[in-house]
Parts: C-alpha cells; structure tokens; sequence
C-alpha cells in the first residue's frame, strides 16, 4: 500500500485535490492522508477546516503554520517545519500539492530536501503576480506534474521538466462542478441566510505587488459595488499580504441589505452559488477558470489574472471606479452561454488513480534531470 500525503491551506486548494482524494479514500492499493494548515484554521476565514472534516475523510493532521499576512516568509519557514516533522513519522510514498501558495512550496522543498516524490497539480500555467513565481517555484522542485492542459505541459517542457514526468489530466475540480451531488440553491441559501433572488458574486484578493494601491483598490471596488444597487454575495479574500485592507474596506458594506459578506463557503455550495448568479466580479480565478464552464460572466479587475486563460465572456477592467461601474452595466449584455473551456471533460480523478496505477510511475527518480530543447 502507497501512503500519499495531500497538502491543503486553503479552501481553494482543497476544492480543486477533493476529487482526487475521494477516489482514492476507499481503494485498497493506496493509503491517503491529509496535512491541513494555513487559513483552514484561522477562525477570521471560517475555519475550514471544518468543511475537510465533513468531508468524511480520514487519516487527517493539522498544523498552524500563521504568522501575519507580512510575513510569509515566515509562514513559509513556519510550514516547512511543521511538514517536515510530519513527514519524517508517515514515511509517505508521495506529496501532493496544488498550486501557487505558501504552502505548496513548503511541501516542495520537504519533499525533494528528503527524497520524496513530489506531485504538483496545475503547474504550468500564468498569472503575472507572486503567486506566478511561487507555482513555477514548486514545479522545478516537484518530480510529478498533473498539468489541466496541452499549454500548461508546453510551458513545463520549455522550464526543462521531463516529459515522462507529465500527465494531462485537466482540472479536478472541473469532476466536482459537474458532479449530480450538488446541492440545490434553496438548501445554500438557507445554509448561509441569503435572500436574494438575483445577485452577483464578488471575490477580491490582493495581489501583494501592488500593495502600495490595496487600499485605493478596495475602496474603490467597494464603491463601485455600493453605488451599482444590485446584489451581493460577497465572499473574504485569501489572507495574503492586504487582507486585512480589504477587509477593513467590507467592513462599508456590512449595513447595506443588499449584502451579504461571508468569510468562507463549502465548496459544492459556492458551485452551485456560481451556478445560478448573475456574473462573479473581482480577481478570482473562479471568473476566469470555473465561471466559463457554467457559461457565467466575468467582470475581471486588475493585473491578478492578466496572463490567464481568456474568453469572450469575460470583461477585463482597471482598479477605477468608474471603470468598474462601466462594466458592471456593460455586463447585462454579455451573453450567458456555456463554453467550451480547456481545463479537461470531469474525469480528473479517474485519469490520476490510473497514473498511479502504473508501476512506470513509482519508477520515477526523485533525481531530477534538466531536459535541454536545444539538445
């Protein structure tokens, strides 16, 4: 039995490994744990590690890796000490991480500083921010890529990886979002006391390159949303470095009924939220990955996303108010039509358990080659 450790910090994270961790949770061939930290379990952002727990899964650990959002290099260092005491009791076969935060590159470099396969999901792709550097960061010292697209393999053969070492298999969480266990939107509106019925869903994150303008920019997209009298869910940004800006700049819209701010939601339940809205506006990548496939308009703000995968859509705007409002009018006549998108067809999960499958696979060497396309 293969003992495989997912890595999770956020709700995001955990959205997008949850499929693969439930395909493997009842297979006798393989033995899956769990290492939850970062925001799962800080009470501002709805202490999710709750949601992991309901999940019904097994084999899970915690740690608190949170510093402050101004240090996370320190949150870094933090986590790395923390997996790399965990890791040296499981003696785990692989690491799997996600992404482009903190927390995927602590799992990284314990892997690799210890010999251990490491997996990395959705390497390869751009965004323009930190978090960019950070994920291309995790796929040069990961030994494993389950990439979402043909792009995302291309730009990893051209950073050197091997590509043996890479498999396609889209996006999983694109498996949950056209799942039939969804629950329906009356149930999520009465989980979480929502009232409309015709809203938006709002998400904004800083991006910590431009931390000078957060407060301009979140103050200004507040404004925007309050002055276009329409409905919204508005749901707490990741707690990089500006979090607490931003939510200092909610805190306007908190006594206006035509809101309703929430730290955090199930995943399945924000699934179905995104479903049935109006449009989704910020800098999330929900506007720009799970919002096509459900053929939902996207307002997207600012330079977080600018390098991102791109459709008809979706309406690109600058931090202004009067920008925003302008494309928040201009978003009634944007078409809501589902769309082919390039992030796989739902069957993530079962791609990845047949990879594991291969003895092919535990064959790769945690001694990592640079390929040359030159050569």
């Amino acid at each position: 039995m293969k003992k495989i450790v997912f890595l999770t910090g956020t709700r995001a994270d955990f959205g997008k490994i949850k499929s693969l961790l439930q395909i493997l949770q009842n297979n006798e061939a393989f033995e899956a744990h769990i290492f939850v930290t970062g925001m799962h379990l800080q009470k501002q952002y709805g202490y999710t590690l709750i949601e992991v727990e309901k999940a019904g899964f097994k084999n899970i650990s915690t740690f608190e890796n949170f510093t402050h959002e101004t240090t996370m290099d320190l949150t870094l260092a933090k986590t790395i000490e923390g997996f790399s005491a965990y890791i040296k009791k499981l003696k785990p076969d692989l690491i799997v991480v996600h992404g482009d935060r903190v927390e995927a590159l602590a799992g990284a470099i314990v892997g690799s500083l210890n010999n251990i396969l490491v997996a990395h999901i959705e390497g390869g792709e751009i965004s323009g921010t930190i978090d960019e550097l950070i994920r291309h960061s995790v796929s040069k010292l990961s030994h494993i890529h389950f990439v979402s697209n043909t792009e995302a393999k291309k730009r990893l053969l051209q950073m050197g990886e091997l590509s043996n070492s890479i498999f396609e298999i889209g996006s999983p969480d694109v498996d949950i979002m056209f799942s039939n266990d969804l629950p329906a939107i009356t149930e999520v509106k009465e989980y979480y006391d929502i009232t409309f019925n015709h809203y938006a869903i709002a998400m904004f994150h800083p991006v910590t390159t431009e931390f000078e303008q957060i407060k301009e920019y979140a103050n200004n997209f507040v404004s925007a949303l309050i002055e276009s009298n329409k409905n919204y869910v508005v749901i707490y940004p990741n707690n990089d470095l500006g979090s607490s800006i931003i939510l200092d700049a909610y805190q306007k819209i908190k006594i206006h009924k035509n809101f309703r701010v929430l730290p955090s939601l199930r995943f399945e339940y924000f699934l179905t939220l995104l479903k049935n809205t109006d449009f989704i506006i910020g800098n999330s990548s929900a506007g720009v990955r799970e919002a096509p496939y459900y053929g939902i308009p996207t307002i997207n703000i600012g330079t977080r996303q600018q390098n991102r995968v791109l459709n008809k859509i979706i309406l690109n705007g600058n931090y202004s108010k009067k920008d925003i409002l302008e494309q928040i009018k201009s978003v009634e006549s944007v078409p809501s039509l589902g769309i082919k998108s390039d992030f796989g067809g739902g069957n993530s999960a079962q791609k990845f358990i047949e990879i594991l499958k291969k003895n092919t696979f535990w064959e790769i060497s945690q001694q990592k080659q640079f390929n040359d396309l030159n050569s």
